[in-house]
């Protein structure tokens, strides 16, 4: 409870009066006496404790990293008395962020906004939050931890990129199958009303015929969809660029995003996360990006050698740094699993073409900028 002016007051307080008392200097005591009220008036202030309630609010709590992320503080004092002045202290992941706040009268409140030091990529606990005051003196200080805790989203920038090739064409009236999710405009089949069918969709032809009232089945094509692999192995970033890799793969998820293809983010570590065909949302596969870290026990480009493709027309992106020509191989054992394979390699700090991967589109270039340009000249949609 004792700051260190406190403790400093309360270890002289005692000195002085001893001092005074061998060396027979009065003035000595009347410091040891002032030191030792100071401590005690301080002891009886703190002995009134503000009656207040926080809420803490991460607006918004996903970011892209070079962002500013606020927090919005909300006190009110639940007290008829006035509250003294109060600090607030925030924890962000390893960091704190002190927030003065002033005293409020009684039933008032306050809101302070106040910037989250979180501008690299990551996943950032916030909190907890804890709130204290102290005497005019800063002899004595004592907080309350709020036990609220957040998870900011700091997702990797990215660049606007063409999507993965496919090897054909988005055809909005392509090929169909029972399959198919709902709520597109290629027409499947035809199939009896249910309850909460659109009306406008009802066959009528069908039902003069038959009696039964039929509805088009309309469905979302089947279009290609596509495989985004993030090599997160040590090895290939021993000179540095995953970083720019990460940014590789965020620029090839919101690619597809953009443009309606269905994707599916995976690490050569294991962790996946999807984007739907309808109505997707790339919060899921950014989030995975934003906490992702290289392994020295990862497999890398082997765990390609595992992953099975049960669906037709898949394009695979492979993104990675700079592996050696075994690890590679790897790419070129898998292609017949896949439509198409793209395979991105950033940190090449000598400006070398990209080696041969047989049967597979590849670029190598040495940042995530120069991957978005070389790909948006050669790439085309």
């Amino acid at each position: 409870m004792l700051t260190p002016s406190g403790w400093t007051l309360a270890v002289c307080a005692p000195l002085f009066l001893v001092a005074s008392w061998l060396l027979g200097y009065p003035e000595l005591a009347v410091l040891g006496y002032a030191c030792l009220v100071a401590v005690l008036v301080a002891g009886l202030w703190m002995l009134v404790q503000p009656d207040v309630v926080a809420v803490r609010d991460i607006q918004p709590n996903r970011v892209v990293e070079g962002e500013g992320a606020r927090a919005v503080l909300t006190l009110r004092n639940r007290s008829r008395r006035r509250s003294p002045p109060m600090l607030a202290a925030e924890t962000v992941g390893a960091q704190q962020v002190a927030v003065p706040l002033p005293s409020l009268a009684g039933g008032g409140s306050h809101t302070a906004s106040y910037a989250l030091p979180a501008t690299h990529r990551g996943i950032y606990p916030v909190g907890p939050l804890t709130i204290g005051h102290s005497d005019p003196l800063r002899l004595m200080g004592v907080g309350r931890d709020n036990a609220t805790t957040s998870l900011l989203y700091v997702h990797p920038r990215h660049h606007h990129v063409h999507p993965l090739p496919t090897g054909r064409n988005q055809d909005m009236d392509g090929p169909t199958s029972s399959g198919s999710p709902r709520g597109g405009i290629a027409f499947h089949s035809l199939r009896e009303y249910e309850l909460g069918d659109d009306l406008r969709l009802v066959h009528w032809k069908s039902y003069a015929k038959t009696g039964t009232l039929m509805v088009r089945h309309n469905v979302v094509p089947n279009e290609p969809s596509m495989w985004v692999v993030l090599d997160t192995s040590a090895e290939p970033y021993l000179d540095g660029g995953f970083e720019d890799a990460v940014r590789a793969a965020a620029s090839l998820v919101v690619a597809a995003y953009q443009n309606d293809y269905p994707l599916r983010l995976i690490t050569t570590s294991g962790r996946t996360a999807h984007i739907e065909r309808v109505n997707g949302d790339p919060s899921a596969a950014l989030d995975l990006l934003a906490g992702v870290e290289t392994d020295e026990n990862d497999p890398g480009l082997a765990a390609l050698l595992g992953m099975p493709v049960r669906e037709e027309g898949v394009a695979l992106g492979v993104v990675t740094g700079q592996p050696d020509p075994a690890r590679a191989s790897a790419i070129s054992a898998v292609r017949t699993r896949f439509q198409m394979i793209s395979v991105i390699q950033v940190g090449e700090r000598f400006g070398r073409p990209a080696p041969r991967i047989p049967g597979a589109f590849c670029i190598n270039v040495q940042t995530s900028a120069d991957f978005a340009a070389t790909w948006n000249r050669r790439v085309h949609k």
